[in-house]
């Protein structure tokens, strides 16, 4: 009999989200290749998320009713399908039927992907209530490692199959991950537990935001969300911007995907070891409120890494070094905030949540998120046409609000529901 297995749903994430990694960078410029504007690139980012917006609750209450894994089968099957249309769509020359099947494939990779409330529901039901805000970080760590692996090895696939390759190695890394799944992959729902009973999903938002916490906790985690996609919608303009690349070089992509590379790699290490220590020390409503203080303080900053210096490694130490540098330190500074965020806020939410209501409550505040990644990304390019500094700053000072809020509001001491 197969068992639940915490390090087998991390590695079941963390494979997801190498395709993820391997395609989301390229897809912009592979958009705008094909001629389209800047609405329908932005439409078909959004896409993703909003179909994650859409499905997150119903995953999660499906995998409620029949269990976690066949639900995450199912979904990392999709996956293995939404990157194949990826694949194909970037190789058609005819530009409304590429943009088509691009979009089919963000659609379908969006309603897959909402199957990471499925994970955290599936960690909450093998993990002891006090463990909880520690383990979730085990989420946050694969988000990281997934966005510095997916990168480079999307370069490895353009090198060597071309511009098809990202996609194709995407689907080959999903499909083996659903084969891994299929053998491995233990049922962690146990049986004879009570289900929750189906409901519509305005009645469901109403009910979960009506609860005190948990539904400021959605709130919280909705705005500190919304603040992060200033920074992921709008960092590689501005970086274009303030350095000045050559754009007969490849100097700014490498850049940017070294500056994500970095960003990734902070935010695992701190999601993969700190942050437990810290739940412990400060617990978790004084730790959300800590870290959207980091991130308050990092995001105005970084309109003010200006420089002429492309980023090479002798850059970083000679002319122009300064700029690098501050960038550096503002994204890092960033990484670590949003990176103790989201295990305490959703080791919270599961503490807070009776058993047999964890793939609801936790797919509400994943439908949260989503929701924010698709007018997060809106809001701040539409600022950023207006100048530059005004989306960091709004957010920043957004982010500060929702901290202070969160500290005074979130109560120090809550007992977890266990029945």
């Amino acid at each position: 009999m197969r068992k639940p297995s915490l390090l087998f749903i991390f590695l079941t994430v963390f494979i997801d989200l190498i395709g993820f990694g391997i395609v989301f960078p390229l897809l912009p410029k592979y958009v705008e290749d094909l001629g389209a504007s800047g609405l329908m690139i932005g439409l078909i980012i959004a896409s993703y998320s909003a179909m994650q917006f859409i499905f997150a609750p119903m995953w999660g209450r499906l995998s409620d009713r029949i269990g976690r894994r066949p639900v995450l089968l199912v979904s990392t099957a999709g996956f293995v399908a939404s990157y194949a249309l990826f694949a194909i769509g970037s190789l058609m020359t005819a530009p409304a039927a590429a943009l088509g099947m691009i979009l089919g494939s963000r659609i379908l990779g969006g309603i897959c992907g909402a199957n990471i409330t499925v994970a955290q529901a599936y960690i909450a039901d093998i993990t002891p209530p006090e463990e909880r805000s520690k383990k979730m970080g085990l989420i946050g760590m694969a988000f990281g490692l997934g966005f510095i692996c997916g990168p480079i090895i999307a370069i490895v696939g353009l090198l060597t199959l071309g511009k098809a390759g990202p996609g194709w190695i995407a689907a080959g890394i999903c499909l083996l991950n659903l084969v891994l799944a299929f053998f491995i992959l233990g049922e962690s729902l146990k049986p004879g537990t009570q289900h929750a009973a189906r409901r519509p999903g305005v009645s469901q938002w109403k009910e979960i935001l009506a609860r005190p916490n948990i539904g400021l906790l959605v709130i919280v985690f909705f705005l500190s969300t919304f603040c992060f996609t200033c920074f992921e919608s709008t960092l590689a303009r501005l970086i274009a911007k303030n350095f000045h690349f050559d754009p007969k070089t490849h100097d700014g992509e490498m850049a940017i995907a070294a500056i994500f590379a970095y960003c990734g790699i902070v935010g695992a290490f701190v999601q993969g070891g700190p942050v437990g220590r810290m739940v412990k020390k400060m617990g978790e409503p004084k730790l959300i409120a800590f870290s959207l203080l980091l991130v308050g303080i990092s995001l105005p900053l970084l309109p003010y890494a200006e420089g002429n210096t492309p980023l090479k490694f002798a850059s970083l130490f000679g002319p122009g070094a300064f700029a690098w540098w501050f960038l550096l330190f503002a994204v890092g500074l960033l990484a670590v905030g949003s990176g103790l965020t989201r295990p305490p806020l959703f080791g919270l939410l599961s503490n807070l949540t009776p058993a047999h209501e964890q793939g609801a409550t936790l797919g509400a505040a994943q439908s949260a998120g989503s929701l924010a990644r698709i007018v997060g990304p809106v809001f701040a390019s539409a600022m950023f046409d207006v100048k530059p500094s005004i989306p960091y700053l709004v957010c920043g000072a957004l982010s500060l609000a929702t901290g202070y809020v969160a500290w005074k509001s979130i109560a120090p001491k809550l007992k977890p529901v266990t029945d």
